[in-house]
């Protein structure tokens, strides 16, 4: 079987993977599609990463100023709601994606952060609109919802409220679609990457400075195929563009397998390194493994991992139709939720401060607090306290536990993530004697739309019960059956 095989042991960004991409043996005409739709234009090149040969690709504005039906004419961001969502998604991070690439003499205009910055739905839309190939427009697409995703978990927003700034712009536009259409040009049966470097430090963002990777990377990396690895520079180098491209078309190995080699290919980034060069490395070839060797992460089927089902996308109706990478072996049915789970064993707390841990525990931070009674040494009563919080709230949250029981340790045990529900909600009116009353009702489907659960809040069905007299199972039973219906309909 044809492969493609990732190399990343300096990163990767959108710009980087088009690079390497077209250096393995894809051809450059093959982006036209963009260019027809966006007034932009890729400028391919050469340049030499500590004594490596590595191709360069520059998206830059077209001279004659072209703007796509999405755009308005001034490029001025508005994204409806007031507030700047960005988390530094643009390629410039890791690489010093500005995509001049080192070419100081170049006279064209660059193209990053040009063009409307768009709302998800719009980026959606966009890429429909270019009458793209079927695959290639899933591809896109699939990284476009990663992309989305990780914003909407890193901000606290729905998807379809998702607003990018740099992603959205026509140049990672560009990127994302550019390195869809050359993988299709290129046509391999499979496609792999190995560990991907993230690198090290900080990277500043608009709403301040975070560790490296940054979350919305980190959010992508969570839900992919592949392993990343701190270093080897302290740099950002896995950007959130690079990664939810590899996310949507690769499987992760541990090591390049076992290939009879057609061709080599560098893609390079615009910074250098003192001791490593900073390119993306793309390896074709004959594969000469059986499907059940090497590690695969799951990937049954060696495929890209992007089933777009049919290929309607659905999107804006919470049925999205498609499979991420792997989904059918790794019951991506659910949504992956990066969390840390801390533990503590208490035999002298108050039960004025086990029934405040609720309220305390999540103010600091936590998901989800649950005590349970349990015996401890010398058979005496005790509780075990375990709390749910995401990983960089593990340490507020440990603290505040120490502070409101007085305990003198807190544990943090092995798991990693949870598999969690998409969970929307819906208003239900329920008419009782001429007057109206609102009830929350929790709706909880996978990752492809399907509603599997409807559970009404119970205070708001409990007020209710209250102000009418009725029973509550028959407020909860009213509710639930109403937004059932809906979804029937």
């Amino acid at each position: 079987m044809r492969t493609l095989v990732f190399d990343g042991r300096t990163g990767a960004a959108g710009d980087m993977i088009c690079a390497a991409l077209i250096a393995a043996g894809a051809d450059p005409d093959a982006l036209a599609p963009v260019t027809d739709r966006l007034p932009v234009r890729y400028e391919v090149g050469e340049t030499t990463k500590n004594g490596i040969l590595a191709t360069t690709v520059d998206v830059v504005l077209d001279g004659e100023g072209r703007v796509d039906g999405n755009d308005d004419s001034t490029g001025e961001e508005d994204d409806g709601d007031g507030n700047d969502d960005s988390t530094d998604e643009d390629d410039r991070d890791g690489h010093d994606h500005d995509h001049t690439h080192g070419h100081a003499e170049s006279e064209h205009t660059h193209a990053e952060g040009a063009g409307a910055h768009r709302s998800y739905p719009e980026v959606v839309a966009l890429v429909e609109s270019m009458d793209l190939p079927e695959s290639v427009e899933s591809v896109a697409l699939d990284a476009f919802e990663r992309l989305g995703r990780a914003e909407a978990s890193v901000h606290g927003t729905d998807l379809d409220e998702t607003h990018f700034h740099e992603v959205g712009a026509d140049d990672a536009i560009a990127d994302v679609v550019g390195a869809a259409l050359l993988l299709d040009d290129l046509d391999p049966g499979r496609v792999a990457t190995t560990t991907i470097a993230t690198g090290g430090g900080d990277v500043e963002m608009s709403h301040g400075v975070y560790p490296v990777p940054a979350p919305a990377t980190t959010e992508i990396a969570a839900g992919a195929d592949f392993s990343m690895v701190g270093g080897p520079v302290d740099r950002e180098l896995l950007t959130p563009t690079g990664a939810a491209i590899l996310a949507a078309v690769a499987e992760g190995v541990d090591a390049i397998p076992d290939l009879a080699l057609d061709a080599a290919g560098y893609g390079a980034g615009d910074a250098t390194f003192e001791k490593h060069p900073n390119v993306l490395r793309a390896l074709v070839g004959e594969g000469r493994e059986s499907e059940t060797e090497g590690h695969q992460h799951g990937h049954s089927d060696a495929t890209h991992g992007h089933a777009h089902g049919d290929a309607t996308h659905g999107h804006g109706d919470a049925t999205h139709g498609n499979v991420h990478g792997g989904a059918a072996d790794r019951g991506q049915s659910l949504v992956r939720d990066d969390v840390a789970v801390l533990e503590t064993n208490l035999d002298d707390a108050a039960p004025e401060v086990l029934g405040g841990l609720q309220e305390t525990l999540k103010r600091a931070g936590a998901r989800d607090v649950t005590v349970v009674p349990t015996t401890m040494k010398k058979s005496r009563p005790g509780h075990l306290v375990k709390v749910i919080c995401k990983p960089e709230d593990a340490e507020a949250v440990a603290e505040r536990l120490a502070r409101e029981t007085g305990t003198l340790g807190v544990r943090q045990s092995g798991a990693s993530h949870r598999w969690i529900a998409e969970r929307e909600f819906e208003t239900v009116v329920l008419s009782v004697d001429g007057t109206d009353h609102e009830v929350a009702v929790k709706v909880a489907s996978t990752a492809d739309g399907e509603v599997y659960d409807v559970s009404a809040e119970y205070d708001a069905a409990a007020g209710v019960a209250e102000a009418t007299g009725v029973p509550i199972r028959d407020v909860l039973r009213r509710a639930e059956g109403d937004v059932r219906d809906r979804i029937g309909e």
